[in-house]
């Protein structure tokens, strides 16, 4: 006697599968993070990151139209300037790099697509910290807030709809929604990275940004070992004002993205972060693993976690393979 209860008769066929299906990922998912560098006059390979690039201002303007066009849920800008100093002055700069960027892709993309700006001192610093230090070489908490605060305002400026407090700092959405709020940008949004881990999985990225850094950040960036912890965080942003937040990375702690999923009253993100593309990217050139079908399927399962925005290196090209 065979059982009736056969899950498998709605796998047959592929609309079958697509019928069913209880996860999806769309364009409107995905963010693309991009880099914009100063002084190139043509993109940057990064040669942890195969396919990724240093833009130029100019091709830059044209990966923006490129995600607008692909019906992307937004881009997210990294700086990286030629000159470095202790207290990240760049990242102030309405002429720098990042606020140039900014200013040049929302004038290129308009409303049509979500601007993000990362709202991180570590790319503008000559010790790659993710803020200002003091004199004992520990980074200064508050003082690193008010520069924080100043930086969200001039993103908002230069034409950010959403900024993106990375560092880890006590007190960052707070401060940043109070300098937004005083100076006229109430509905400049805040994407609060709420749960972010001093992961060894950043490593492509500090090439990709010119990192400083030596050390770590684990006296600021939460300990992997930990999940409870990334639950507290999470609740003291959204108490602060929060209108999005962040697990990052993403495929190491799905754990935690489901539970921060479980508890937000707003849309949760997740970062698919530079060493999960380049092991992903490296397996396939060995012919390991399916390229497309390996990028799909960890984009789902971070959907499946709970995420409702996924930030990931391959959002445009993924676009071009996706329902809308």
């Amino acid at each position: 006697m065979f059982p009736t209860d056969r899950p498998r008769r709605l796998r047959t066929t592929p609309a079958l599968r697509r019928l069913v299906a209880e996860t999806d990922v769309r364009p409107r998912h995905l963010v693309l993070p991009v880099f914009v560098a100063e002084g190139l006059d043509a993109p940057k390979p990064i040669s942890s990151m195969p396919g990724v690039v240093q833009h130029t201002r100019e091709t830059l303007r044209k990966a923006a139209a490129e995600a607008a066009g692909a019906g992307l849920g937004g881009i997210m800008l990294f700086g990286v300037p030629a000159h470095h100093d202790a207290t990240g002055s760049g990242a102030l700069d309405p002429d720098g790099i990042l606020n140039v960027g900014l200013r040049e892709v929302r004038e290129e993309v308009g409303d049509a697509l979500p601007v993000m700006a990362d709202t991180c001192l570590d790319e503008f610093t000559d010790h790659g910290h993710c803020g200002v230090l003091a004199a004992d070489g520990s980074v200064d908490n508050d003082a690193t807030l008010e520069v924080y605060a100043d930086m969200a305002v001039a993103q908002a400026e230069a034409g950010a709809h959403v900024v993106a407090p990375s560092g880890m700092m006590d007190g960052q959405v707070g401060r940043i929604r109070e300098a937004l709020d005083a100076s006229g940008h109430a509905d400049t949004a805040i994407l609060a990275y709420s749960a972010k881990y001093a992961s060894a999985f950043y490593g492509p990225f500090r090439e990709a940004v010119d990192s400083q850094l030596t050390g770590d950040r684990r006296t600021y960036q939460q300990d992997p070992a930990n999940a409870r912890e990334a639950l507290r965080e999470t609740t003291l942003d959204l108490a602060e004002g929060a209108d999005m937040v962040m697990v990052k990375p993403a495929m190491g702690y799905l754990d935690v993205l489901r539970s921060v999923a479980e508890v937000s009253e707003v849309p949760v993100a997740a970062y698919q972060v530079s060493g999960e593309y380049a092991m992903i990217s490296a397996a396939a050139e060995r012919g390991w693993i399916d390229r497309e079908r390996t990028i799909l399927e960890t984009i789902t399962g971070i959907r499946r976690a709970g995420a409702d925005i996924v930030l990931t290196y391959w959002a445009s090209e993924l676009a071009g393979r996706l329902d809308r």
